[in-house]
């Protein structure tokens, strides 16, 4: 086994990604399972199951489960609470579709993707969806806050 060489000093003003979460996986973070919701759901039943869980964003599925946007509780909530949405219409018509295009790229967070990747991830995006390699199921949502926790509960 090679021994890797460092050109850095011993002490630096920012650590490197790497160093930051010490190889740290983000099956590591030990987040909430994923809850999800189908396109064909109530509001009202959305806005309550996010704060029964303490979700701030839900991912929305169709019926063959495949991952098709989200929803941002907190806007929701506000559209329903201006008299601009009714607690009986559908999630799929305030739900925020996913760009699957060639110029945007669909970016895959597995439970072992790096804490690294997923830092990167989330300085471009609100929060992460984790899934199984093929993007059958989602596993649960992570957040910047959960990062930061991680780094505070480890000591990091």
């Amino acid at each position: 086994m090679a021994a890797a060489t460092s050109t850095l000093p011993a002490q630096t003003s920012s650590s490197s990604l790497g160093d930051k979460y010490r190889g740290a996986v983000v099956e590591d973070l030990q987040l909430q399972p994923a809850f999800t919701i189908p396109s064909d759901e109530a509001i009202s039943h959305a806005v309550e199951m996010a704060y029964e869980r303490d979700f701030s964003h839900i991912p929305v599925l169709d019926r063959k489960r495949k991952l098709l946007g989200y929803i941002d509780v907190a806007a929701l909530k506000a559209k329903w609470e201006a008299g601009k949405a009714n607690p009986d219409d559908k999630v799929s018509q305030y739900m925020t579709k996913f760009k699957r295009t060639a110029a945007t790229p669909y970016t895959i967070i597995t439970p072992s993707t790096p804490l690294a990747e997923l830092e990167q991830f989330l300085k471009r995006n609100i929060f992460a969806i984790i899934t199984d390699w093929d993007r059958k199921f989602v596993l649960g949502v992570a957040t910047s806050q959960d990062l930061e926790s991680f780094v505070s509960r480890r000591g990091f």
